[in-house]
């Protein structure tokens, strides 16, 4: 099947569940196809992990999902080694985190102990345990879920993490006519339970050498260059983008134009995934709070186009 008719059809089956927000599925589905790691924030109730089930269904992969809370131990993540008399030797048990899709649910309610743990499978696709290294599932993603750290019992990610996610993206409350079909509808969860694999984690490859593919011209290169600028000017936000961050836009963007139907990285594909891609990694100057989305698109505006 051609690879644009492949991504219509990713698309199109995660709006069938998560309705009335067709700009942040297609974010989600770029993330995934740039190889990075995603963060869906927002208050309880609006969806957040069945877009993560949803997600996690249509890419075809195998997934596990671990609830997070304050008790929650690194251990529980990675596994653990047990003795077996039998075969008198230690035997490790794999944890959750050895699939190829980590459904972290509210994972800002764990404590940053544990939080840290993730820190070295999310960056290294792998983990150390008991002085062993051992590698990931290949592909593999960790879809986190958070509640807005006002909430009780939260604990804030620590940037070093932060910046482990390559999006950050929120759904926000369902317009009337949307909400309408959720209250008419089926029940979200039989949906996803009911969802067909679109991909193998052959075809997920492929899809991600074509993002890599993706063309980036030199005046293209330049912009990038002066939005990351414009966050280290002191102007908007109190510390600018790393040049780790500025590597994610462009895989980003490659993604998005992809997604769009174009061999090359335009503006606006910059324009449309920067807030979600830095705006979690940036503290903006004044009152705003952390990663203040607006102030992202207030400086958009005030770089001037290539």
């Amino acid at each position: 099947m051609d690879a644009q008719i492949k991504l219509k059809s990713l698309v199109e089956q995660l709006n069938t569940v998560i309705v009335g927000k067709p700009a942040q599925t297609q974010d989600c589905v770029a993330c995934l196809l740039a190889g990075g790691h995603l963060l869906i924030e927002d208050v309880p109730g609006v969806g957040k992990t069945t877009l993560a089930h949803a997600l996690a269904r249509t890419f075809g992969l195998q997934f596990s999902r671990v609830q997070f809370t304050a008790d929650l131990m690194p251990s529980d993540l990675s596994g653990v080694s047990i003795f077996e008399r039998d075969k008198a030797a230690f035997v490790f048990h794999p944890g959750p985190l050895f699939a190829q899709v980590l459904l972290a649910d509210e994972i800002n309610r764990a404590s940053p102990k544990t939080q840290s743990a993730l820190l070295e499978a999310m960056e290294e696709k792998q983990v150390t345990i008991d002085g062993e290294t051992r590698p990931l599932p290949s592909p593999f993603f960790v879809i986190a879920t958070q509640n807005p750290n006002d909430q009780l019992g939260t604990y804030a990610l620590p940037e070093s993490q932060l910046d482990r996610f390559l999006m950050r993206i929120s759904l926000g409350y369902p317009n009337r006519s949307a909400e309408r079909a959720l209250l008419a509808g089926h029940d979200r969860r039989d949906m996803v339970e009911a969802l067909p694999s679109l991909l193998t984690a052959l075809e997920l490859e492929e899809l991600q050498k074509k993002v890599l593919a993706v063309h980036t011209s030199e005046p293209l290169l330049n912009y990038v260059q002066d939005l990351i600028a414009a966050t280290r000017s002191g102007q908007w936000f109190l510390m600018g983008l790393s040049p780790r961050a500025g590597i994610a836009v462009v895989r980003a963007a490659k993604a998005q134009a992809l997604l769009s139907g174009r061999d090359y990285v335009a503006p606006d594909d910059i324009q449309a995934i920067l807030p979600q891609t830095v705006a979690h990694r940036l503290i903006p100057v004044g009152d705003a709070g952390r990663g203040s989305v607006e102030q992202v698109r207030a400086m958009i505006d005030a770089v001037p186009l290539p």
